[in-house]
């Protein structure tokens, strides 16, 4: 079992890349002229996603001068929210849901596949570099729980074995298939339609009898 490195190194420089100031520059453009300190969060995801997904301070201090902001206000978005990372993690982040509708249907058995499958535990890296594992407060899809999400895809109504094949798959370069994983429809009741079934053939009959 590997525990997460409690020491790492902070880089001593943070610049955006040219494709990265493409992106920050299209950002700062949605604001008016003396408001661009509110494109700190996206910007601050930008510089995580440059930066192997976590941010380093001088990641941080670089958006604070770009947006003429105090540091520490920049510190404060970024340790308030969940979706930054303030140490370095793996390849890939797997973040599995453990609020009340995922925890009804069944996370407990997610997050035991989860350690069992990647020898770690919450807040842990594998010791490859590939995976890091973390507990999610809630996700958004709670009519698809259990679910977890791994960098910007969502893998939905999981249990043990799915989880698993999920993992695995990564594991070996592989692309695994997104979203629900028992073949339901978005977010159809997973039995199927239950109401509106028959409202095409309905509009059709009164449209013949018109």
């Amino acid at each position: 079992m590997s525990g997460q490195v409690e020491t790492f190194e902070q880089p001593a420089h943070f610049s955006f890349s040219s494709d990265s100031m493409k992106a920050v520059d299209a950002v700062i453009a949605k604001y008016p002229a003396g408001w661009q300190a509110s494109a700190v969060m996206p910007l601050l995801d930008i510089a995580q996603r440059q930066h192997d997904g976590w941010l380093p301070r001088v990641a941080m201090d670089y958006v604070a001068e770009m947006l003429g902001m105090p540091r520490i206000r920049v510190y404060e978005v970024a340790t308030f929210y969940t979706m930054y990372n303030l140490k370095p993690i793996g390849r890939f982040h797997v973040q599995v849901c453990t609020n009340l509708p995922c925890w009804l249907r069944g996370s407990d058995d997610i997050v035991a596949s989860c350690r069992r499958k990647l020898g770690v535990e919450m807040g842990e890296t594998t010791d490859d570099g590939l995976f890091t594992l973390s507990e999610a407060e809630c996700l958004g899809a709670c009519v698809n729980a259990p679910m977890m999400q791994i960098n910007d895809d969502f893998y939905e109504d999981l249990d043990a074995g799915s989880t698993e094949s999920v993992l695995t798959e990564l594991t070996i370069g592989g692309t695994p298939k997104t979203g629900s994983q028992i073949g339901r429809y978005t977010c159809e009741p997973a039995s199927g339609l239950t109401s509106l079934e028959h409202q095409a053939d309905a509009r059709a009959v009164k449209l013949g009898d018109a």
